[in-house]
């Protein structure tokens, strides 16, 4: 998942020329003359990005037409190039711009052309790290932000880079690391923000929600602390508190009125508490400014639920014919279950090829390929999702799907349970259906399943149960609990003939395992083929299924 603090932390890179001018009128105050005029907008974008914190639309707007005009005159400038290139990447990233990315690219290519890599312009590499991570390539996002780091470790700003780019590739042991250094080296509301998705991906709730707190503290202006207050909503959302998120968003607008996220959260939030024609408003205020791939799917699903097809089905094809390269995890849930599952698992696998390996990512896998009928390999990627830590309803929805279609009563019941308790409104179209599924599982049976049971004693003829040798003075009687009258010392023949382990305990010639060793006897979770496995960097679990195993049946999930 890319956070949004990702590419205006770039914007720190070369923002020292303009903070330096602006030091610079306030010289004459300490002089004894009249105080300076406050900064201009471009400069409180400067002052804003040198904190890592976001500056205002406008005052962003006013930052890059300040640096075009500059670059006018001063076409040689590899600082104000890279410094441009980074602007125009944030202002596409918060207004869903591509065409902003097109323009950075060119932009950060200028300022390498100045001043190449070889020397030591960092800038416009930081730059291009970060307009990769926007796109969706983390294989570049991650090659660009660890050259920074090698040629200077503590330049902060490549961290957030660094921490998207590991998240996107699902090495989320790396991105651990790499908050902790960010933490080590900055502080302030962005960096608090940092450890509060980290916390929450790793399923520590409490954690995350005092993070996020303390960054809506810290935050300075309005447009700092409206992302922290998006985050403190969204946190009280994903843990089934749609009241308290509809508060926490509240506050948001409050601050900016059209923020986006906040109206997306806010109407998740209301449909949950059953205020559909409220919900709906504020997805139309949403889509009209910001008409993210997501937004689009989940407008479109609260339609289908609230009866609405035909404002659905322009929803969803509005997705498809608008949306960017970074959008894939979008499509494919939505081909899943609106289109064609087929097209949607072939396009999550070229999607995971291409290095994308995100939590979102990984249960997207398992949902397409699990309604394309190929369950059982399905079922591993299920599993990755899932035990990562994160504590997602969707995500165990899902898995509980999976593992009632292949016949696993007992652990379906239980995921499908657990999406309900982590919150019981996680989607209008897929709630119900948890609790529906539910229902069809029924309470489970109180009889033990057959490899728990007790095994019968088995006797062989002329032999005795209690010594499996037929010999000795207590020959035929196996019922005394003492030492056989006569015996010095259990016989060293084999643990099988010593008293009190003899074939009635289960062990016998038997192996030793399951049941008969007093132990629930438990399969060997089965592996993907070598072509399909999903790779996981620096983790070893392997996620069950096998591509030639595929049980061929088309499930009845979603849809």
């Amino acid at each position: 998942m890319k956070t949004p603090n990702v590419s205006r932390t770039v914007l720190v890179a070369g923002a020292g020329a303009v903070l330096a001018a602006t030091a610079l009128l306030y010289v004459p105050e300490l002089l004894g003359q009249d105080p300076p005029p406050p900064p201009s907008p471009a400069e409180r974008a400067a002052i804003a990005a040198h904190a890592g914190a976001p500056a205002s639309l406008p005052d962003l707007a006013a930052l890059i037409s300040d640096r075009e005009k500059w670059l006018r005159d001063h076409p040689d400038d590899d600082s104000s190039w890279a410094r441009l290139g980074a602007a125009y990447t944030e202002r596409g990233t918060r207004l869903g711009d591509v065409r902003d990315y097109q323009r950075a690219d060119r932009a950060l290519l200028r300022s390498l052309a100045e001043r190449p890599a070889t020397s030591g312009n960092l800038d416009a590499q930081l730059g291009l790290g970060a307009l990769a991570g926007a796109r969706g390539d983390w294989r570049t996002a991650k090659e660009w932000g660890e050259r920074v780091r090698k040629a200077d470790p503590k330049r902060w700003p490549v961290y957030p880079v660094l921490i998207d780019a590991y998240n996107g590739l699902g090495d989320h042991k790396a991105a651990r690391k790499a908050v902790e250094s960010l933490e080590g080296l900055h502080s302030g509301a962005m960096v608090r923000g940092l450890a509060a998705q980290n916390y929450r991906d790793r399923g520590w709730r409490e954690d995350a929600d005092a993070a996020a707190l303390a960054a809506a503290a810290l935050a300075r202006t309005d447009a700092e602390k409206t992302p922290a207050l998006v985050r403190l909503g969204d946190l009280a959302w994903e843990r089934g508190e749609p009241e308290e998120a509809v508060e926490r968003y509240g506050a948001a607008l409050r601050l900016v009125p059209d923020h986006a996220p906040a109206l997306a959260g806010r109407a998740r939030a209301l449909a949950a508490l059953g205020r559909g024609d409220d919900a709906l408003r504020d997805w139309r205020m949403v889509l009209a400014r910001l008409p993210l791939p997501e937004y689009l799917l989940d407008a479109g699903e609260l339609h289908e639920a609230l009866g609405l097809d035909g404002d659905a089905r322009a929803l969803y094809e509005r997705l498809r014919t608008s949306a960017p390269p970074s959008a894939e995890v979008s499509l494919v849930l939505l081909e899943a279950d609106h289109g064609d599952p087929v097209a949607a698992a072939a396009r999550m696998r070229a999607e995971w090829a291409r290095g994308h390996r995100s939590l979102r990512a990984t249960d997207a896998m398992a949902w397409a390929l699990f309604r394309s009928g190929q369950t059982k390999e399905a079922l591993g990627y299920a599993k990755l999702a899932t035990e990562e830590g994160l504590r997602s309803a969707l995500f165990a929805y899902h898995r509980g799907e999976i593992e009632r279609a292949l016949g696993l009563e007992g652990q379906a019941r239980r995921h499908l349970a657990e999406a309900l308790r982590i919150n019981p409104a996680f989607s209008p179209l897929l709630a119900p259906r948890a609790e529906e599924a539910l229902t069809e599982l029924g309470e489970p049976s109180d009889e033990l399943p057959r490899e728990l049971r007790p095994r019968e004693p088995v006797r062989s003829r002329g032999t005795d149960a209690s010594s499996g040798t037929g010999t000795g003075p207590s020959a035929g009687t196996g019922t005394r609990p003492g030492r056989p009258s006569g015996a010095g010392r259990p016989s060293s023949a084999s643990p099988e003939t010593a008293p009190g382990r003899g074939s009635d305990t289960g062990r016998g010639t038997g192996s030793g395992t399951g049941a008969a060793s007093g132990k629930p006897t438990e399969r060997a979770p089965e592996k993907p083929g070598r072509a399909e496995k999903p790779e996981r960097p620096e983790r070893t679990e392997k996620p069950a299924g096998s591509p030639s195993g595929n049980s061929g049946e088309r499930p009845g999930g979603r849809g």
